[in-house]
């Protein structure tokens, strides 16, 4: 899905100045031929720079974040989901876009699992590839996405024991 809407009305007012914005990212796990010791995550490769990464959103104003989550797994790989819990909420510092747009975003991370079918394609243009891929063999990616996937691994093993993440924890 392009830019939404209200996005590109607000940028028509400020330009490429920096815009804090609500945000999801969405980690889908699923064992792998029944074997709970082999998780899988879902990923999508970005179309704008290469980068394998979980489901990412902008909350539409008004949407739950939970909505946004399940919405954005939807429209960007074809597998619906059920948003099973929150396993942290951070801030992503200031960063630059391709296009110049500076942006924030307060980031809610959701651990969600494969509700139906589990077969995913690329659904819309925002990703050049989807895949299912074993969470002790992802691809090269930012601290940003590689740590949301660490804490629904460590929340799908030990729900009970997990502590929900606030604030980004630091590199390994």
């Amino acid at each position: 899905m392009p830019t939404p809407q209200f996005i590109v009305d607000i940028r028509e007012k400020i330009g490429h100045d920096l815009l804090w914005l609500p945000g999801t990212t969405s980690v889908v796990l699923r064992e792998h031929d029944c074997d709970s010791s082999t998780l899988e995550v879902l990923l999508v490769q970005r179309s704008d720079n290469g980068e394998w990464t979980p489901i990412t959103g902008i909350c539409a104003p008004g949407e739950e974040a939970h909505v946004t989550a399940a919405r954005e797994v939807l429209e960007e790989t074809g597998v619906a989901v059920d948003v099973e819990a929150v396993i942290g909420v951070v801030t992503i510092p200031p960063l630059v876009h391709a296009n110049g747009d500076k942006a924030s975003y307060l980031s809610v991370w959701f651990r969600c699992c494969p509700k139906g079918s589990t077969a995913a394609h690329v659904a819309d243009d925002e990703s050049s590839n989807v895949a299912w891929v074993p969470v002790n063999e992802l691809p090269p990616m930012l601290h940003r996405f590689e740590a949301p996937i660490h804490a629904a691994v460590e929340h799908y093993r030990n729900p009970s024991g997990f502590t929900v993440v606030m604030g980004m924890p630091p590199e390994a």
